[in-house]
């Protein structure tokens, strides 16, 4: 027969004092399952240590789901935090060349992109040659465009959904006649499909960003739509 351990008297003691903090550590009472198991034999089989086992399995995967449900919480907070600065933002200049400055600028900063682009559609583009001085972020281009834009091969977004407000993407590189001299660091953006009347072709409002993730399908565009019925309707007042 095999001598059974005894316990020291002050770990006794201190076991005795304690008693709660004993089960509150894991590592602990696994070790004390274990060694039950052990004193048992190979041929008993314990199944109340296979229902424990279960139950610290379940439990570990219900505190990740608890972790990522509170990280997805505070990153949709602060996505909205995020776009109310954007559009108190867009609500400040008094004229419209500050309107559109401050889209490549102050704005830009806030939604944190790397390029901001608003596309307007004219079929005469004379009548609307002033506005060229403000080619950074203001293009004015042909009928037709912003539908290309939108079906354009570039990114790894199905062509047929160019119907949607919101598109988000990823691309191997921006198009140059939308992001300028930033085209070729582009790897994501939004495009925000903006309805500026009656009687006024199709515009755009595009956002670019160098990170890869920070535009892709599977991002939700509920509070990008939201900015885009904002800034479509701020740039209704304008044009009217």
């Amino acid at each position: 027969m095999t001598k059974t351990a005894e316990l020291d008297d002050s770990l006794r003691q201190a076991i005795l004092a304690k008693p709660d903090a004993l089960l509150d550590d894991q590592r602990v009472m696994n070790a004390l399952v274990s060694a039950n198991e052990r004193s048992m034999g190979s041929n008993i089989v314990d199944l109340r240590g296979i229902a424990m086992e279960r139950m610290e399995a379940r439990l570990d995967r219900l505190e990740d789901t608890h972790r990522s449900v509170i990280a997805a919480a505070y990153e949709n907070l602060a996505g909205t935090n995020q776009i109310h600065r954007a559009v108190l933002r867009l609500l400040d200049p008094m004229d419209f060349e500050s309107y559109l400055a401050n889209l490549g600028g102050e704005l830009a900063e806030i939604l944190r992109v790397d390029s901001v682009t608003l596309v307007l559609e004219t079929a005469n583009a004379e009548q609307d040659a002033g506005l060229q001085r403000l080619d950074q972020v203001l293009k004015i281009v042909e009928p037709g465009f912003v539908a290309q834009h939108l079906q354009s091969q570039t990114g790894y977004d199905r062509p047929d959904r160019s119907d949607r407000q919101v598109t988000l993407r990823q691309l191997h590189s921006g198009a140059a006649r939308i992001h300028g001299e930033k085209a070729d660091f582009i790897r994501s953006e939004a495009c925000l499909r903006l309805d500026l009347g009656e009687g006024r072709l199709p515009s755009l409002l595009v956002l670019g960003s160098e990170d890869p993730h920070q535009f892709t399908p599977q991002h939700g565009t509920d509070l990008l739509a939201f900015f885009a019925g904002v800034f479509e309707r701020s740039m209704r007042h304008w044009l009217s």
